[in-house]
């Protein structure tokens, strides 16, 4: 059939009208109906065959009526059918709209006949070619005398039968507003038949503009309800938005004939976005689907967009322009009520909806920034046009997920391509809307399964951020598909024995996902933890789907594999400590196994005979490849690592047993073997901590510090790690004080020792031209550091006193725990989250945030001045500057990252207050 179609174009493209004529004759009725067709169902060249047909069937001939006859009464039955593409049917019933005039009166009756037939019978199926029927019906009005029964009727008394059967028929007596309803799209056809002669933007302001009014008394009929007169209800709203969308139709199909009509529709709106409505708007996206249109109307909609969210930014943060000028027209609220009026079959603007989304998130999502930062985007809240923009188009392509099958397809497969494709630029924005769509609709987006996969095969080449937050997204869909869940397993074993160090780290961050997420049977509850699960974090509870022995001995196989990690790169291993507190907290029944690998792996570089200083040995813990010294095992951290995870189990066994006696706790130490060694080894290494001098450590003042050499890396590098352990002591040793007086004189000890090497460091720096060393981050949590300024600014309970002096009356203590909060508040403002326990938990760092504002504000507002006039002699900041940094920064990071928990706390609030003033 392919050979009849391609001679018909190309007999219709040449000027042998006779020949077409001829060879049309040739071809009988099934013939020209099989070509019809399989061009419709193939989608190609269908638009110029059936103009082909028409230019060869002259409407003057009996012939070429009945021809087109034929035409129209397979057409209308093929569009419904919903074998065609979407565009192909709107296409198809475009161009009978074109040539409807030209039919005969007895033509018309019968396609007039046949719809209102269909429409009894419930035989219309998509409803696309209901867009014609008001324009059969304006033609047949025009008629001058039609056959009807024994005798003859006016086209328009003819028309006004078939009206009156199709009602009579389906019960439904029209009102005379509600016939006059029905004759709009035709008036906006024959208005844009006229439109030809001139008075352009005459027509289209009207039609426009009436069509604004109809939706301004929908919303006013939504707000106020029964209270409106019935007597000025306006026609219902799914009725209303049909006839939006067939009028939307003609007005496009005019536009594509008279470009100097496109022309004027789009100035209308280049002066001035408060013209626009979702009416215009819908007109807007379906005028973008013609070529030559489609970047105009993109620039136009990013224009008005962008102006519209500054203006409200202005209004916003002035009263007198508040008062000044009318309410805001939020653009933004237009487009959202466009996808949402979408719903009612508007198919051509559907296109140009994905398209305007995409384009929005493109050009307004944050962009790469110096030293691999994000410019205008990083924040968590959109707060400036570009950002707001930005958000826009992903509420849109979510929206459109939702509620338009055809579409889904193509918008997941635009949003996992950019997260390949974009490896050079932030993906945060692709990556939320991703997780949005996965909570909104997880199963609708099985059915896509297949293109997630796909993803999975290029985890081992994106950068680290986009992989976490992919994984992340994806966690809800393993709930739900085995073969989902089988094939990232494969993959992660593959990353796993990659070349690539991004690869293996990627493959870290998924089976720690995994195990986070997929509980064992018999784990403690989230609300049984000390610490609370973030919101942020998606909780998937398998055991009700899975059986729970396989569920766990699938935990205990990602585990074994992921012991493998302990002989790669710090980096890799890093991950892991930072991975295990986690994955202890959401999966507690996985506590023997987890820890028995920590304890394994700190006795490789324990020291066990207690004669012996220092008790760590760090010669291990770096490798050589020639002259350059590496970090391998990130030590400090391992500690870290592990004594969380005790202190951790410990708080929960009390909180599961809180009347347990001292008996009960030896015999389950004894039971958890692990346990009193892991308590053994930590209270020999402050022990032995203590009595070490920098000369055990080989980081005495005349060790060399540079980083020039390959012995001033080593040094820098062991000076790093054992700052980082003493770290580690110091809030292990506070939190297992209970508030002792000697337990706290060990905790000084400990500190002078890290303060002694700090300042080393420092002084080794300062020497060269160029600083050779940079202040480590320190390994205290946030909630200890919370907890330690509290207890030495705030804390009054008199037993505790005693202890409390010796920490208080150190200077240099003071100033360290505040130099501490600073910086753990600047990671949290900088990157959103902090390391150690809790860090990437929103609720906790919050509340860390608001207990810490209380105590630096008391610190600040109260200590007087003169009391730290001996600070000024020297070359740093005072302490009250200190807190008022830490402020700052809270103030900045609070308004930026928790603005929802601003509104709902009443710490908050105060907070709020304070930044204002």
């Amino acid at each position: 059939m392919r050979a009849e179609i391609d001679k018909i174009v190309s007999l219709s493209d040449g000027d042998s009208t006779a020949e077409l004529q001829t060879y049309l004759s040739s071809l009988k009725n099934d013939q020209l109906i099989t070509v019809i067709t399989n061009g419709a169902l193939k989608g190609k060249k269908v638009g110029a065959m059936i103009k082909g047909i028409f230019a060869g069937s002259p409407p003057s001939t009996t012939e070429g009526s009945n021809r087109r006859l034929l035409v129209y009464q397979h057409c209308i039955p093929l569009c419904e059918s919903g074998d065609l593409q979407t565009e192909v049917a709107a296409d198809i019933i475009g161009l009978l709209m074109l040539e409807t005039r030209t039919l005969s009166g007895p033509s018309l009756a019968q396609l007039a006949s046949l719809f209102v037939d269909a429409i009894k019978v419930g035989k219309m199926g998509s409803g696309k070619s209901l867009e014609l029927f008001p324009t059969v019906l304006t033609a047949l009005a025009a008629c001058e005398a039609l056959s009807y029964g024994k005798g003859e009727l006016s086209g328009e008394e003819y028309k006004k039968q078939l009206i009156n059967s199709l009602c009579s028929s389906r019960d439904v007596p029209l009102s005379s507003e509600e016939l006059q309803f029905l004759e709009i799209p035709p008036l906006v056809y024959q208005l844009l038949l006229l439109s030809a002669k001139g008075c352009k933007k005459q027509v289209l302001d009207g039609i426009i503009g009436y069509f604004k009014d109809q939706d301004v008394r929908q919303e006013e009929e939504q707000k106020h309800g029964e209270s409106l007169d019935l007597e000025v209800q306006s026609i219902p709203q799914d009725q209303l938005r049909h006839v939006e969308g067939t009028a939307i139709l003609h007005i496009v199909f005019a536009i594509r004939l008279d470009h100097e009509l496109g022309r004027e529709f789009l100035k209308t709106f280049k002066m001035s976005y408060s013209d626009l409505c979702p009416f215009s708007v819908a007109l807007l996206l379906s005028v973008a689907r013609i070529q030559r249109y489609e970047e105009q109307v993109f620039d136009l909609l990013k224009g008005a967009i962008i102006k519209s969210f500054k203006d409200e930014q202005l209004q916003q943060g002035s009263k007198f322009l508040q008062d000044l000028l009318p309410k805001h027209c939020s653009v933004a609220q237009m487009i959202l009520d466009t996808v949402k009026n979408s719903v009612f079959g508007w198919d051509h603007v559907t296109q140009g909806l994905v398209q305007l989304g995409f384009f929005l998130m493109d050009t307004f999502g944050p962009k790469p920034g110096p030293f691999g930062k994000t410019t205008d985007g990083s924040a968590t809240i959109a707060r400036t046009p570009t950002q707001q923009s930005c958000k826009l188009g992903g509420q849109m392509l979510l929206q459109g997920f939702k509620i338009h099958e055809p579409i889904r397809g193509e918008i997941l497969e635009q949003v996992l391509n950019r997260l390949v494709t974009k490896t050079a630029s932030p993906v945060s924005h692709y990556l939320d809307l991703f997780s949005d769509i996965v909570i909104s609709a997880p199963m609708i987006l099985l059915e896509s399964s297949s293109k997630v996969t796909e993803t999975f095969d290029h985890l081992s080449y994106l950068p680290l951020a986009t992989v976490q937050g992919l994984l992340k997204a994806v966690q809800p869909l393993l709930k739900v598909s085995m073969s989902l869940k089988d094939a990232l397993i494969l993959v992660l074993r593959k990353a796993m024995f990659s070349s690539q160090l991004d690869g293996r780290k990627s493959a870290v961050t998924g089976f720690l996902l995994l195990l986070k997420n997929f509980k064992v049977l018999g784990s403690l509850a989230s609300s049984q933890c000390s610490q609370a699960v973030s919101s942020s974090q998606i909780q998937v509870d398998v055991h009700s789907r899975f059986n729970s022995a396989a569920n766990e001995a699938f935990c205990l196989e990602i585990l074994s594999s992921l012991r493998r990690c302990l002989g790669q790169q710090a980096d890799v291993r890093l991950m892991l400590y930072e991975g295990f507190y986690d994955v202890l907290r959401r999966n507690s029944q996985l506590a023997s196994s987890i820890m028995q690998t920590l304890l394994s792996q700190l006795r490789r570089y324990y020291e066990p005979e207690q004669d012996l200083l220092p008790p760590v040995k760090l010669e291990p813990c770096i490798t050589a490849h020639g002259d350059q010294v590496y970090l391998q095992e990130p030590l400090a951290h391992l500690v870290s690592c592990t004594v969380h995870c005790l202190l951790w189990l410990q708080n929960m066994r009390r909180s599961a047993n809180p009347n347990a006696d001292d008996s009960d706790e030896d015999e389950e130490e004894e039971e958890e073997g692990y346990q009193s060694e892991l308590q053994t080894i930590l209270e020999s290494m402050t022990r032995r901590m203590i009595k070490c001098e920098l000369e055990d450590f080989e980081l005495d003042k005349s060790a060399e510090f540079s980083l020039g050499s390959s012995v001033g890396v080593k040094n820098n590098i062991y000076a790093v790690l054992v700052m980082g352990v003493y770290e580690v002591l110091i809030e292990y040793n506070f939190i297992k004080a209970n508030y002792s007086k000697s337990c706290f004189e060990e905790l000084m000890q400990l500190f002078n020792c890290y303060h002694k090497l700090s300042e080393i460091l420092k002084e080794k720096s300062g020497k060269g031209r160029v600083p050779s060393h940079k202040t480590p981050r320190s390994l205290l949590s946030m909630g200890f550091i919370s907890t330690l300024l509290t207890v030495l600014f705030r804390d009054s309970t008199q037993s505790k006193e005693e202890a409390l002096l010796v920490l208080r009356s150190s200077g240099e203590f003071v100033r360290y725990a505040v130099s501490v909060a600073v910086q753990k508040i600047q990671q949290l403002e900088e990157t959103g989250h902090t390391d150690g326990p809790d860090g990437h938990n929103t609720d906790r760092t919050f509340r860390f945030l608001c207990d810490m504002t209380s105590v630096l504000m008391w610190r600040y507002t109260n200590i007087p001045s003169v009391v730290e006039e001996a600070g000024k002699k020297e070359k740093r900041s005072s302490l009250s500057l200190l807190c008022l940094e830490g402020l700052l920064r809270i103030f900045t990071t609070c308004q930026q990252r928790y603005p929802d928990k601003m509104r709902r706390n009443s710490t908050a609030k105060r907070l709020s207050c304070w930044s204002a003033s």
